[in-house]
């Protein structure tokens, strides 16, 4: 068997509390379509690996014992897109909507970032690599 760490990792399950609104986000801003859903989850492809938004009352069948955190509650991890020119793709969120949470800002290991999040709170960050630099 080969280690996990040596996998891909497939599908992340983000628990949210209104599906319908966050599936109408991530159609919007990220210009995808459902390869699944159900009345309960939505699954959209992002090439690399997929991104199953699961309605929040049914997470604990999935991960009990452990618990649900509540939303607000912070967060803890982010997603990273790379982009070519972060300026560019904020403008295109402000277009839509999306208010930033904070940035553009050029980070001390060469990389301009600006997050937002959906509608469940879960924060998406986009990076450009600048030039001459990591």
């Amino acid at each position: 068997m080969d280690t996990l760490g040596a996998r891909n990792i497939n599908v992340v399950t983000l628990f949210v509390e209104d599906l319908e609104s966050t599936v109408a986000f991530y159609e919007k801003v990220f210009g995808l379509r459902q390869v699944f859903g159900d009345e309960h989850s939505a699954v959209f492809d992002f090439g690399n690996m997929s991104i199953n938004l699961l309605q929040s009352s049914e997470a604990p069948g999935l991960i009990e014992p452990g618990k649900v955190a509540e939303p607000g509650s912070g967060s803890r991890f982010q997603f990273t897109i790379r982009v070519e020119d972060v300026e560019a793709v904020c403008e295109e969120l402000r277009e839509q909507g999306v208010e930033l949470l904070n940035g553009p800002v050029d980070r001390p290991w060469g990389v301009r970032t600006a997050c937002f999040a959906d509608p469940g709170g879960h924060v998406w960050e986009i990076a450009q690599e600048l030039s001459g630099q990591g």
